[in-house]
């Protein structure tokens, strides 16, 4: 009896240690322990599934970003003489068009009567400021400021923009959509391609919203030596937001579209204290470091359309970066610097000539 006993009592022990020993084999961690994980070590999560893990993606940039705009291509194209207009005192002039992503952008293209100089005759780019697109004419307008540049031996070409006079596209506005800009850009390339001139003496020169335009070009590209701008629209986008009242006559024309950026951005993106990285990315002021030459500006105290307290705020941003800005202020002048106009063109050409001739 007692053999008996022994011998089942020993078989219970076994059977008992066995399923100790299987419950060990599959007993499963708890998910939620603490893991220590070394610093520099890359974490890679993986899933059960068949289904590859997302890849986080940066978002794209906006186009009015300088950044976009840097990383962007303008070919331009040969500049197409459409007719010869009447001649200027020591120059020629005529009707053109050039290619900007495809639409035809006129432009009026004057070319001293002298002999080039050794490498070709410098160029200026001429941005002028807003007008109604719809009352825009190629021949009409900035007579005198062409005239006096284009008599001191310079090739000028001033372009029109798109959706202005014959010019093919939409008239979208320069703040809030990048047309206007990627004209100015095409016009560089295209009038590089001019044989006549030299590709590495170009100059912009701007007014206004041509102002603007001048000023981001000179930080998108590398191609423009030096920069003149009247009463420009120079500010970042958060003091064009909150510092820019206009009190004269501006009255946009229905055929400019942009009217709309300041509630569309705030709405998308949020207000520059909410997202202040998105109003620096589309600010030239941002990127100050990649001027691409000296700047001279020009301003009236009594301008009612730009305040002058733009010109002098980029100045001292401009020289803070390191870089050269001549400011002008003309006591009582208005937004044309009409009364101060024959000054400011001899400053102007003088600057030119100091760094393209």
């Amino acid at each position: 009896m007692k053999k008996y006993l022994l011998i089942l009592i020993t078989m219970l022990l076994f059977i008992t240690a066995c399923e100790a020993q299987t419950t060990a084999l599959v007993k499963t961690p708890t998910l939620d322990a603490e893991i220590s994980i070394p610093t520099n070590t890359l974490l890679v999560t993986s899933t059960f599934t068949d289904t590859p893990t997302p890849q986080a993606t940066s978002a794209p940039l906006h186009p009015m970003s300088i950044t976009a705009m840097q990383a962007g291509n303008y070919p331009g194209s040969k500049i197409t003489i459409v007719k010869e207009l009447e001649k200027g005192q020591n120059y020629r002039r005529y009707y053109v068009y050039y290619l900007s992503e495809g639409y035809k952008i006129y432009a009026l293209l004057t070319i001293p009567n002298s002999t080039p100089p050794e490498g070709g005759f410098p160029a200026i780019v001429f941005n002028h400021g807003y007008i109604p697109p719809d009352v825009y004419r190629t021949t009409e307008r900035y007579i005198a400021y062409v005239d006096e540049i284009a008599k001191s031996g310079y090739i000028v070409f001033r372009i029109d923009y798109r959706g202005h006079d014959q010019s093919e596209g939409e008239a979208s506005g320069a703040y809030g959509s990048p047309g206007y800009q990627i004209d100015v850009l095409n016009a560089i390339a295209s009038i590089k391609q001019l044989p006549e001139m030299n590709p590495e003496k170009i100059g912009m020169w701007g007014h206004s919203m041509g102002g603007y335009l001048t000023l981001r070009t000179m930080v998108i590209s590398q191609d423009i030596k030096v920069g003149a701008i009247w009463a420009g629209v120079v500010a970042s986008y958060p003091d064009l937001l909150y510092n820019w009242r206009r009190t004269g006559s501006f009255t946009p024309s229905p055929s400019s579209r942009g009217v709309g950026w300041r509630t569309n951005w705030i709405e998308t993106f949020g207000t520059p204290e909410q997202n202040p990285a998105f109003w620096d990315s589309i600010s030239a002021t941002s990127f100050l470091a990649d001027l691409s030459g000296p700047l001279q500006l020009h301003h009236g105290t009594k301008d009612e359309d730009v305040p002058f307290q733009f010109s002098i705020r980029l100045a001292e941003q401009v020289r803070s970066a390191g870089k050269i800005a001549d400011l002008y202020i003309y006591e009582g002048d208005n937004h044309n610097i009409s009364g101060n106009f024959s000054t400011a063109m001899k400053r102007t050409i003088k600057f030119f000539d100091l760094y393209l001739k």
